[in-house]
């Protein structure tokens, strides 16, 4: 009877160390896996021509692609597609200026009057070039007004301009494009030439333009219009290249993205000028607002990163209160933005405490709250990994 026992114990610890080699040797979900599960519904919901999805960890890159870029030649997306970033754009905006501070070209405490006017006037509440990098305009409306062809007619536009609501955060595409141009003027260019010659090789961008040269059409993708489905790519207008037009690739952007975390090549001028820019300056209801980048603690509720992404939010002003002293760039924290054009949607997110930086793009303009509940699974699934 012993021995018969002893015979049992030795076949169940047998079955034991069997299930739990078969456990151990279970293939853990890979990259390309845990994108498809987070970005196909979201595809497939929103009938999204091409997308691609960048991670970057720890230097380390990989990317999951799906789609067209263009329907009508049947051309894929691919690290090299370039995209049009939108409002993603504003952050190499953002550190144009920090780096023409860092010059002593201008400071960020100046007042907007102090660049735009050939004598004494006002610009809003005495409107700061700090106030322009982070929205804290009082009510600057979201596109330049109609009428305004160029940025001289916008500045005499602003001289009338009275802030309907002193101290509150508005998003706009007046503020940052007049902050850019104004940064590139101080350091003698246009902005075009500054992105090209100063920002893009800064950050060691290869494939990143305002103007898309003849020799990378064939990389541009199509947008495509969320209402008729038409191929479109964005037009031209006032202070555009300041506020939304970089276009680019997502191997770019996580070559940006590295930067950004603290790591990758550049500078010590643009690694300067980067942490300038994550600086917290202001705090909303649902963020630290830095110059552009906006900031939540990590981690943080889904629901939060929604609401704070939300066209709602966006589109109405918003309380701010200034931070003094502003707050040192954090690493526990989570900093993202997201930037459309009518044809386009993009979003980037990134965790500098894990070294973390995800940049989704898409050649159709879908709603901001998907991209982000996407990336945020994307972002739990790695992290759990």
């Amino acid at each position: 009877m012993a021995d018969f026992r002893m015979a049992m114990l030795s076949v169940s610890a047998l079955a034991v160390s069997t299930t739990a080699a078969l456990a151990g040797s279970a293939k853990a979900p890979d990259f390309q896996e845990q994108a498809a599960s987070a970005f196909a519904p979201v595809v497939k919901e929103y009938d999204i021509p091409g997308l691609i999805v960048g991670v970057t960890r720890e230097g380390r890159h990989e990317f999951y692609a799906t789609g067209l870029a263009s329907r009508a030649d049947r051309r894929a997306v691919d690290p090299d597609t370039l995209f049009e970033l939108g409002s993603m754009s504003k952050v190499f905006n953002a550190t144009l200026a920090a780096l023409a501070e860092g010059r002593g070209k201008l400071r960020l405490d100046d007042t907007v009057a102090q660049h735009v006017c050939a004598g004494t006037c006002t610009i809003g509440d005495e409107l700061t070039l700090m106030d322009l990098a982070t929205h804290h305009s009082g009510g600057l409306p979201l596109q330049v007004p109609d009428g305004v062809s160029d940025v001289g007619g916008l500045v005499d536009w602003l001289k009338t301009w009275k802030p309907p609501q002193a101290g509150a955060r508005s998003y706009s595409n007046i503020s940052i494009g007049l902050l850019g141009n104004i940064s590139a003027g101080a350091l003698g260019m246009d902005y075009r030439q500054a992105a090209q010659t100063i920002l893009f090789p800064g950050f060691g961008l290869d494939n990143s333009w305002i103007g898309v040269p003849k020799s990378a059409m064939k990389q541009y993708a199509f947008g495509y219009d969320r209402k008729t489905n038409k191929p479109i790519r964005v037009t031209p207008g006032v202070l555009d290249a300041e506020a939304y037009g970089v276009k680019s690739s997502a191997r770019d952007m996580l070559t940006l993205l590295d930067v950004e975390l603290g790591g990758g090549k550049a500078s010590d001028e643009i690694r300067a000028a980067v942490r300038r820019t994550q600086e917290g300056q202001f705090r909303t209801e649902k963020f630290v607002q830095d110059m552009i980048w906006e900031q939540y603690p990590w981690p943080v509720p889904l629901e939060t990163m929604t609401s704070g992404n939300s066209y709602d939010f966006i589109l109405k002003p918003q309380p701010a209160e200034r931070i003094d002293p502003p707050l040192a760039p954090q690493k526990d924290v989570i900093l993202n933005k997201t930037g459309s054009t009518n044809g386009f949607g993009g979003y980037m997110a990134m965790i500098p405490a894990k070294g973390l930086g995800v940049v989704v793009l898409a050649n159709k303009n879908y709603p901001n709250e998907a991209r982000v509940k996407a990336t945020y699974a994307l972002i739990k699934a790695l992290l759990a990994q």
